[in-house]
């Protein structure tokens, strides 16, 4: 007697796709072992262990299984790139200096130039754009590209500045109110490595729409951003890092300004489905997988229970 196929359960979709998620992070993390293989120099900082890369690869999946491995290959590989950048300015920069240098070879990179000698955040940079280039969108996209390549490089160097230079050039303070602190979440990265996602898997649809894609993306940069500070002002504090709970007098402002970019964020992205359902997915669904990660753990190390 042949058995009647079994109606799905309720729930047993989102397990599938959870299923899907977890392969696709497998193979994620495989293919960084080889990145972090090829430039050892790079990622030679404790903090560069298995569990990051299996959150690196974990978070790429999770925003966008539609996608195959192959295809999440560069986004996943740029997330790890900006984590390299991160912290080569943060933590190993030692003057304004050392800043520029990161800019100014990473920018020639963007434009073309062959990588220094020793310059191993060059080379790995180099080596995504190369393969970058091989999308057909590429050559009439890069400079929007390169363009938030920069963006992120320079708020990286400002924060820098913040941290370290006696006062900022511009306000004559030391460090900036929550405003601008918000303003400057392109040091994240998170804007760069979308901008490189839709770029290298999107069709002419989703590339029409980019203009529009980085502005919602922007916002959903500074949901992230203040999601990570509410869930890592402790490492921030004894890792010496800005944190946005450190520039405001009372913690229920940083809480506020969340829930109402998280608002305005959710509705602009309503308003986006209707003109580029998926991608507005994808950007709902970094809110939501970043609010749930941070709950638990932390991209740079385990929290405390």
């Amino acid at each position: 007697m042949t058995e009647t196929p079994r109606p799905a359960r309720a729930g047993e979709d989102a397990v599938a796709e959870q299923g899907r998620v977890c392969a696709l992070a497998v193979r994620g993390v495989r293919d960084l072992q080889e990145v972090i293989a090829a430039h050892p120099e790079l990622f030679d900082a404790a903090p560069f262990d298995p569990a990051m890369l299996t959150s690196v690869a974990t978070a790429v999946a999770a925003v966008a299984p539609w996608h195959t491995a192959t295809e999440l290959r560069i986004t996943t590989r740029t997330v790890l790139w900006v984590f390299a950048v991160d912290w080569r300015v943060d933590y190993l920069a030692r003057s304004v200096d050392d800043v520029r240098e990161v800019v100014t070879d990473c920018l020639a990179v963007a434009d073309g130039a062959a990588p220094p000698p020793g310059r191993h955040l060059a080379r790995l940079l180099a080596d995504l754009r190369d393969e970058l280039a091989t999308v057909p969108a590429f050559a009439r996209l890069r400079p929007i590209w390169r363009d938030e390549l920069a963006r992120m490089l320079a708020a990286m160097a400002r924060e820098w500045d913040w941290k370290n230079l006696p006062t900022d050039p511009i306000t004559g303070r030391r460090l900036p109110d929550l405003d601008r602190y918000l303003e400057n979440a392109d040091n994240s990265g998170n804007c760069f490595v979308n901008v490189t996602h839709w770029i290298a898997t999107g069709d002419e649809r989703t590339l029409a729409q980019l203009t529009d894609l980085l502005d919602a993306g922007r916002g959903v940069q500074r949901v992230l951003r203040l999601v990570n500070d509410l869930a890592t002002q402790a490492r921030d504090a004894e890792w010496g890092d800005l944190n946005a709970l450190s520039l405001v007098d009372d913690p229920a402002e940083v809480h506020e300004r969340l829930v109402e970019l998280t608002a305005r964020s959710r509705g602009d992205l309503a308003a986006l489905a209707e003109r580029c359902p998926r991608q507005a997915d994808y950007l709902n669904r970094q809110i939501s997988f970043t609010g749930g990660f941070y709950q638990v753990s932390d991209f740079w190390g385990l929290r405390g229970e």
